[in-house]
């Protein structure tokens, strides 16, 4: 499939830049602002929230607003890591190692301006290799069959639970719960009831809605209601918050630049997105900035720019797996693929052909979203220390007695209310356990596609199970897969 970029991005920019979808742009990026910058929300918390409401938008509008409130999350959970050492998002956590002691010794807001630097940089770049990535990978893809596309998801699942915390067997349970719970429901194909045969409410499956809303945001933010964190403000800065030197920006470009390397390609992976990239750019920068003045750990502001470039690239690459193969990256690209299935759009390579005012418009409005945030961020420097001195504890459950109110308007009845209860208790117990919900909620979303193409496939092959290794592609992300495994069980078993 040829294609021009440049009508591609008129006919993207034609389709966004329209004034419902410029507000929703809008109230996207400011919801990011706010929500990365609560301990204990997150972006996942927020889009899954926000999930009843994108019903009555369309589509491009949804998506918009949903992304927005992602990438958003990345320029201000730095605030909160810098003043009070607690991430706001987690992909900020390795920003307190570094960005809090710049706080402490008087840079503050100094260190302010290199994340937001960081992240505005590594943002664009992100946009821009996802504009000249997503269609190549998309041509690519069309010569998957059935065959392959069951390989490559299992990779990705595989994938997203050997990066996962909390241990392999952990992560696979997880990922096989969350596919169950995805299969429940009448058969397509057969006419039957699996798993819910007695409970007529979900004949029709868990709506993944409910779910979402449950595990990403009803339990993190009972788990964050149960914490009693004394969170202390560093102090202001004896520098009057003076804008970093020409100087102090050349000194920091090398951590830039590396920093929105790993993003831009660790975003891609399975389990990857903005979290993982953080993690691993700031471990290189350590590694790579050890004989630095002040040193790593200490107030270093390349501790403060790796880490913010990297979260910041990843999330914008974290939409070309997710966009140009309907594979999720994360838990909150599994959100994004929620709200096409909603309006009844189906992902994956035909996304770019079938809709292709939506594809494009997504993109630029990504771009157009990294500079409104920009815009956004710079006024709100001086105020996120006193802004983040109030409480905002009672405000979370008001919130979720909002969405039960919208939930119950909308479902006409109780039951989904009580559904969204009980994904939220389980997810709460989840965390006690040690568990990763997001895991559960991939496993929900691919494991219906898994089922649908393994079936078409063997449909094909006439039950020949062995297709899957005589196919070149398959055999090789089957190996893919197979690694993943190695990697994880050979250094438990040699200890």
């Amino acid at each position: 499939m040829s294609f021009d970029l440049l009508d591609a991005f008129s006919l993207g920019l034609s389709a966004a830049w329209q004034g419902q979808y410029m507000l929703l742009l809008l109230v996207g990026c400011l919801i990011g602002l706010v929500v990365g910058a609560l301990p204990g929300l997150g972006p996942a918390s927020a889009m899954a929230l926000l999930l009843p409401f994108t019903v009555h938008v369309s589509p491009l509008g949804a998506l918009m607003l949903m992304a927005a409130i992602y990438y958003g999350a990345q320029y201000s959970g730095a605030a909160t890591a810098i003043w009070t050492n607690v991430p706001g998002e987690s992909s900020a956590a390795m920003t307190c190692h570094d960005g809090h002691p710049m706080a402490l010794s008087g840079r503050g807001h100094r260190a302010q301006w290199f994340a937001l630097g960081a992240s505005f940089v590594a943002g664009s770049l992100g946009v821009v290799v996802l504009a000249l990535a997503s269609p190549l990978l998309v041509v690519w893809s069309y010569h998957f069959g059935p065959v392959e596309y069951v390989a490559l998801l299992v990779v990705g699942l595989l994938g997203a639970a050997v990066l996962a915390s909390g241990g392999m067997v952990r992560a696979l349970a997880m990922v096989l719960l969350g596919m169950l719970f995805g299969l429940s429901g009448t058969d397509g194909h057969t006419g039957d009831t699996r798993f819910v045969s007695s409970w007529p409410q979900w004949r029709d499956g868990f709506g993944f809605g409910a779910l979402a809303l449950g595990l990403l945001a009803v339990a993190p933010l009972i788990t964050h209601l149960q914490q009693t964190v004394t969170v202390s403000t560093a102090p202001g800065d004896t520098d009057g918050g003076a804008w970093p030197r020409r100087a102090d920006w050349l000194a920091v470009l090398p951590a830039l630049w590396r920093g929105s390397s790993l993003g831009l390609v660790l975003g891609v992976f399975p389990g990857g997105g903005a979290l993982l990239s953080s993690w691993v750019a700031y471990a290189l920068e350590r590694s790579v900035s050890a004989h630095a003045q002040p040193p790593m750990g200490h107030g270093q502001p390349r501790g403060v720019v790796a880490p913010e470039a990297a979260s910041s690239a990843g999330a914008q690459t974290a939409f070309l797996p997710t966009l140009a193969l309907g594979l999720p990256a994360n838990a909150v690209m599994a959100v994004v693929l929620g709200v096409l299935v909603l309006h009844r759009i189906e992902p994956g390579p035909q996304l770019m052909g079938v809709h292709p005012e939506l594809f494009w418009g997504l993109i630029v409005s990504m771009g157009l979203g990294n500079l409104l945030l920009l815009v956004l961020s710079v006024p709100l420097l001086k105020v996120w220390r006193p802004l983040l001195q109030l409480p905002h504890k009672h405000g979370l459950p008001a919130l979720l007695l909002l969405v039960g109110m919208v939930l119950y308007a909308r479902e006409h009845g109780a039951w989904a209310v009580w559904t969204v209860a009980g994904f939220g208790l389980l997810g709460h117990l989840l965390h006690r356990l040690r568990c990763e919900p997001s895991l559960l909620v991939l496993g929900f979303v691919l494991g219906p596609w898994i089922e649908a193409h393994l079936r078409r496939a063997l449909l094909l092959a006439r039950g020949d199970w062995s297709v899957f290794l005589t196919r070149p592609v398959s055999a090789a992300l089957l190996g893919v897969a197979v690694l993943l495994l190695l990697v994880v069980l050979l250094p438990r078993r040699k200890g």
